[in-house]
Formats: structure tokens, C-alpha cells, sequence
């Protein structure tokens, strides 16, 4: 969420709703509803948690699982922001993993997107960020998400 200052929900006292996201998502509000309806079938559970560096609502996507040895784990596979009139979508991946993620099955645009991005942290990580004001890149982000889940399991 590098442009946080113009993030929206930046009130804590109010939780994000669905008639508080639709009034601020606008038209981009179906793409969101499709986007949510989606995460149970990759058994996604998303949290919305007050941020105080950011000052605004942030949601994060969980996988939970259950080791072979009864361990019950959660792995943060995507962040979500509002802003007005769109939504953004971010999933981080490890820098070795690189390459992999740009041979996965998405679009020309995504794979550029991966292969040039910058690198961040001490634990090298990238971001792959997703502006969305329709339905259409959902589909790269759902082959990303499935692609997390898998490589850092």
C-alpha cells in the first residue's frame, strides 16, 4: 500500500461494511462482490484490521490449514485496499520464487508486472499490485493466489 495517503476508510471507530465499501468503490463495487464471492472456494478467510501506520482499514487474505501433525497454520496470501472508486489487491512472493511465478498461467501484462518489479526487505520480497476497477484481473489474481499457496506452504 505505497500511496497510502489516499486510501480510504480512515475512520477506526468505523468497521468496513458492505454499504460503506459500496459507497466508496462505487461502479468498481461488483468487481469486489465478485472478488469476495470467489475467496471460499480457495478457502480464504479476509480480515479487516485497523492499521495505525496507515491510519485506514486494511484487509488481509488467510489460507488456514491443518499440518499432517495436527499444527494449525495461516499463511497471509493477499493485502487489500479501498480507495475511491477502486480497490487494490496485493500479493508479495519471495524473490526466489521469481521466476516461477512469472511462468504461471496469467496474462502478458501480469508477467511483465512480475518479472519488473522491485525488490523489498531483508527477506528479498516483491510485490505484484493490482489496481481493480472491473472484473478483469481477477482472473490473474486468483492463479496468483493459488500459485502462493502453493510455493510457500
Amino acid at each position: 500500500m505505497k500511496n497510502h495517503k489516499s486510501l480510504q476508510l480512515r475512520e477506526p471507530i468505523m468497521t468496513p461494511i458492505n454499504a460503506l465499501l459500496e459507497l466508496t468503490l462505487g461502479d468498481s463495487y461488483s468487481a469486489y462482490e465478485t472478488f469476495q464471492d470467489a475467496l471460499p472456494d480457495f478457502e480464504i478467510e479476509q480480515k479487516w484490521q485497523w492499521y495505525t501506520p496507515y491510519k485506514a482499514w486494511l484487509a488481509r487474505g488467510e489460507h488456514s490449514w491443518t499440518t499432517s501433525r495436527g499444527t494449525r497454520k495461516e499463511k497471509n496470501l493477499f493485502w487489500l485496499g479501498v480507495f475511491e472508486d477502486y480497490f487494490s489487491v496485493e500479493i508479495w512472493f519471495k524473490e526466489k520464487n521469481r521466476m516461477e511465478v512469472s511462468k504461471a498461467d496469467v496474462s502478458e501484462k501480469t508477467a511483465q508486472l512480475i518479472l519488473n518489479t522491485e525488490t523489498f526487505g531483508r527477506v528479498p520480497t516483491f510485490p505484484v499490485k493490482f489496481k481493480i476497477t472491473t472484473a478483469e484481473p481477477l482472473a490473474d489474481i486468483y492463479t496468483l493466489i493459488e500459485c502462493k499457496k502453493k510455493l510457500e506452504r
